[in-house]
């Protein structure tokens, strides 16, 4: 417990460990801020080697669904939960309810929804034995899709913002790291756009078959970060940009679907001394959660629309707090995010 009380990334409401013996169940959530309404994040499913390594991922996971739902303008606080468990051999009816009892022990203080290793099925299970699940009937039909949609609006925002306001997608070279759920969507859609596309994926079937489909170029997973383009959109998992990572990197524009993507927070300061425009993770792929609050309010779709497009709007305001303060972009979404939970009030994320 002492490792919980003295971790660098420990500043939450309250974290939560579980042990269901005849179910195999392991599993922390980690409650970050409810100031702006429940806690809601997904469940992770993982089998991590070490407890001291679930727990550094769910805290920073979840204080990061603060920041998001937080810039995002919507009414919820962060949290997350973790499941030590491989998902390919240990996933089971048992294991789903025994963390869905979990859950609602909670008593709603507590959202859950899919994410790494688990699926919307599994949050149907999971749903079977408490209320308080989200994303089993997305307002788009899958909310990667949505991920993808804000994504794509954060995307053109970053290269108008560098290259003029006129700047189309047309010619525009992306590479991509990671064509699952996210990545694979915003491939398609910024090849529908006419940009110029560069994949890679650790299932290099999968990318094969997505270069031939949209005509891509393909590359390995570690060669795309030296790729020559204009954006870098890391869609895979996080942590994979360092203080080495970031040497390779030639494209002047990083905005990604991938969570955590920052080894570090000074990673981001080194970027910004490289000149490389970053979009902060937790806004450029906010489009999931977005997508999740319009589900639990049975909001109108095209209003759902128009909530994605304006998350190129709030990167914008971030790059310019960014230019003319110096600090780092991540650390201007932070400032921002901190002050609409101590405001209590969404509304002040798009007046910032």
């Amino acid at each position: 417990m002492d490792d919980l009380f003295n971790h660098a990334d420990f500043r939450h409401e309250s974290v939560h460990f579980f042990r269901d013996r005849p179910s195999g169940l392991k599993a922390i959530i980690a409650i970050h801020n409810t100031r702006l309404g429940p806690a809601i994040g997904g469940c992770r499913m993982r089998p991590y080697k070490t407890t001291s390594a679930a727990l550094s991922d769910v805290l920073r996971l979840s204080q990061s669904m603060t920041y998001k739902c937080a810039v995002g303008g919507i009414p919820f606080g962060g949290g997350k939960a973790i499941v030590v468990a491989d998902p390919a051999r240990d996933k089971t009816t048992e294991l789903l309810h025994a963390f869905g009892d979990a859950v609602e022990s909670l008593n709603g203080r507590y959202i859950t929804s899919f994410d790494m290793g688990t699926t919307m099925d599994d949050v149907r299970t999971i749903g079977e034995v408490t209320a308080h699940v989200g994303g089993i009937d997305a307002a788009s039909g899958n909310a990667s899709a949505s991920t993808a949609q804000g994504l794509l609006a954060c995307i053109k925002a970053s290269i108008r913002y560098l290259q003029g306001a006129g700047k189309s997608l047309h010619g525009t070279r992306v590479a991509i790291q990671g064509v699952g759920n996210v990545g694979g969507r915003l491939a398609r859609l910024l090849a529908a756009q006419g940009a110029r596309l560069v994949l890679a994926d650790v299932d290099r079937q999968l990318a094969g078959r997505m270069a031939e489909e949209l005509g891509a170029e393909l590359a390995g997973s570690e060669e795309i970060l030296a790729a020559d383009v204009d954006v870098f959109s890391p869609c895979a998992l996080g942590g994979i940009l360092d203080e080495t990572s970031i040497t390779r990197i030639r494209a002047p524009i990083i905005a990604g679907g991938a969570n955590n993507q920052l080894a570090s927070p000074s990673v981001g300061k080194k970027l910004k001394v490289r000149g490389v425009l970053y979009a902060p993770d937790y806004l450029a792929n906010a489009g999931g959660i977005i997508d999740l609050h319009y589900q639990l309010n049975r909001a109108p779709r095209e209003n759902l629309q128009a909530h994605l497009h304006g998350l190129g709007d709030i990167l914008r305001r971030v790059y310019e707090r960014s230019d003319e303060t110096g600090l780092s972009t991540n650390a201007v979404a932070d400032e921002i995010a901190e002050e609409v939970v101590r405001r209590g009030s969404i509304d002040s994320a798009i007046a910032s």
